[in-house]
């Protein structure tokens, strides 16, 4: 993400692309890529646009069409002009905001919303909820504070990991308020400003944001030519890293799962080098294979010391996105200054939060149940339709997780995104899934939806592609790699 205040035309451009192969007026396609750059936060509010005619010569656009991309960016409430000081991009509709969020707000209705990799609650939650509030009359005779997490919560968790082959205790548990909590606390421990920080390229784009407000600079490293087991250890070779964030089960936003010899080859090499990898577990439950989830253990379980690895995870995927409960498992001296570190900012996690969440442990195998059967059928239609509508598009078919990492073929991301909402469409485009202009060709699609519904999005993608002016699809069938 780009620091507040003000933006070369140079680096703009690379980041806005071609914005002259839409089928509308090229002011209005700059326009729109603009607000998909502000809609996103790779622009944050505030950040000064370059002058008209330095973005122009970049854009090899006349300035007219620069003007008028600035004036309707202004009449539209996505800019504000001071005579004589230039233009600053904002968002519309509320106060502005210092920086961007990888979370996009709410989507109006109508719109299908594609940037979003959460489904919403199984049936069976109500249920939880309603078993978690009997329990809190045991807790209100308390005074409600306790730093630490309730216990009874932070065993279940400990047995989870116990049963995946890694032996934990409460102590090594900190209860966190949802797993990107849980990430930023741990890099908050774990890294300063300036430290490097390694992460998979593509990776989950609101870690590019923690690490940013931890003053820490984000190392990317491409892993489509090189396994993850050697890719990584060689870039904290190079750059002195002591810190990875990476996602071993169904990696956001490809879906790849590292086997058990690659998890152990790695963090082996990453210990030899001092390198703490953060490894996220948001996922883990979420196993489309047939056959009962029989997954690899945990990376922590191959490390040749505790200290090697802090494992954070979650609920919000097996369960509701609106359940901000997740959690740390470290050492026992990390655990307990990151659980003071905690205490510091918010006193104790919320207590029905966790009562909640020791019923949704405790139902684990139902709600795997209620999820799995709907999320296996719905990714089978999105890639059936996908292979339809756009057979030139590569489209890696993943063995769990919630979303389709698209290769499509022809740098368009950024467009595509900005002209989906005319189509009733919402997407992420897939530059903010690394940094600068990377992934122009990618395109996240999750199959959280009902079948009908994921239909109907990949027939809004085909006019919204068409409204780009990509042009007419071959007759070749798409690649689908199983």
């Amino acid at each position: 993400m780009i620091g507040s205040g003000h933006i070369g035309a140079a680096r703009l451009a690379s980041l806005l692309g071609d914005v002259r192969s839409g089928r509308g007026p090229a002011y209005r396609e700059l326009a729109a890529a603009v607000r998909v750059l502000v809609d996103d936060g790779r622009l944050p509010s505030g950040t000064r646009l370059p002058a008209e005619r330095a973005l122009a010569a970049e854009l090899s656009l006349s300035r007219v069409t620069v003007t008028h991309a600035y004036g309707e960016l202004r009449e539209n409430g996505w800019a504000d002009a001071r005579q004589g000081s230039g233009t600053w991009v904002r968002l519309p509709d509320g106060p502005l905001r210092a920086d961007g969020a990888w979370v996009p707000g709410p989507v109006r209705g109508g719109v299908i919303d594609l940037t979003h990799a959460a489904p919403p609650a199984p049936q069976l939650m109500a249920e939880l909820v309603r078993r978690a509030m009997d329990r809190l009359d045991a807790e209100l005779a308390g005074h409600g504070y306790g730093p630490d997490g309730l216990l009874a919560l932070r065993e279940r968790v400990a047995d989870r990991f116990a049963a995946r082959g890694l032996p934990t205790d409460p102590d090594q548990i900190v209860v966190t308020g949802g797993a990107l909590h849980a990430i930023g606390t741990a890099l908050g421990e774990l890294a300063g400003p300036g430290d490097r920080v390694l992460v998979e390229h593509p990776t989950y784009p609101a870690v590019l944001d923690v690490i940013d407000d931890a003053g820490a600079r984000p190392v990317p490293v491409a892993l489509d030519r090189d396994p993850v087991q050697t890719a990584l250890p060689r870039a904290a070779r190079q750059t002195a890293a002591r810190v990875a964030y990476l996602m071993a089960d169904f990696q956001n936003p490809t879906g790849a799962l590292l086997d058990d010899d690659a998890r152990a080859r790695l963090v082996e090499r990453l210990a030899r080098l001092d390198v703490v990898a953060i490894v996220d577990e948001t996922f883990v439950d979420l196993d489309l294979r047939d056959g009962p989830p029989d997954g690899p253990r945990p990376v922590a379980a191959h490390a040749p010391r505790g200290g090697d690895v802090v494992t954070v995870g979650g609920v919000s995927k097996i369960a509701w996105g609106g359940l901000r409960l997740g959690w740390i498992r470290a050492a026992r001296e990390p655990a307990a200054r990151m659980r003071r570190r905690l205490a510091r900012a918010q006193i104790s996690p919320p207590v029905l939060e966790q009562l909640i969440g020791i019923e949704v442990l405790d139902a684990l195998e139902d709600l795997r149940a209620e999820r799995i059967g709907p999320l296996r059928a719905q990714r089978g239609r999105l890639v059936a339709e996908i292979a339809a509508e756009f057979p030139d598009w590569r489209v890696e078919v993943p063995d769990g997780g919630l979303m389709l990492w698209c290769d499509l073929g022809t740098e368009m991301s950024t467009a595509l995104c900005a002209v989906a909402p005319r189509h009733g469409l919402s997407l992420a485009p897939g530059p903010r899934f690394g940094p600068g202009r990377s992934f122009e060709d990618r395109l996240r699609l999750p199959f959280t939806h009902p079948e009908p519904v994921l239909a109907e999005a990949v027939r809004r993608l085909r006019r919204a592609v068409d409204d780009v002016g990509a042009g007419p699809v071959s007759e070749a069938r798409a690649e689908l790699v199983v």
